[in-house]
């Protein structure tokens, strides 16, 4: 069994800090540059925090209309404790203004999901 490095413990560690629970490592070139480059080292740089980097996120995925994965995201910010529910409304509310309504209505019946799901596990 090969010894795990430095940099796919960091970036292992940086992902059970975003989605909020531990994750084994995986094989494959594509966990390899998720794990090592993407949280090991994009979301550990100085600059922005977890919180920054989700808001982000939230607002590509969402002009992406890639709401499944903006459900995931918007999931463990709250189970993180980094947005609350009525911060997810505004933003899916704010971002229509921007992505358009359609892809925003859909955002927000989106996190209206995850909204439910956080409440009802509390």
């Amino acid at each position: 069994m090969t010894e795990m490095s430095e940099q796919r413990r960091k970036g292992l560690a940086k992902m059970a800090e975003v989605y909020g629970f531990d994750l084994s490592d995986g094989p494959g070139d594509y966990f390899a540059h998720t794990a090592d480059h993407l949280f090991g080292e994009v979301w550990t740089r100085e600059g922005l925090t977890v919180r920054d980097r989700r808001l982000l996120l939230l607002g590509a995925l969402a002009a992406s209309g890639l709401d499944d994965v903006a459900e995931i995201q918007a999931g463990a910010a709250l189970g993180n404790g980094e947005l609350e529910p009525d911060q997810l409304r505004e933003i899916a509310l704010f971002l229509c203004y921007y992505i358009g309504w359609p892809l925003g209505t859909k955002l927000n019946f989106t996190f209206g999901r995850v909204i439910d799901n956080f409440e009802k596990n509390r």
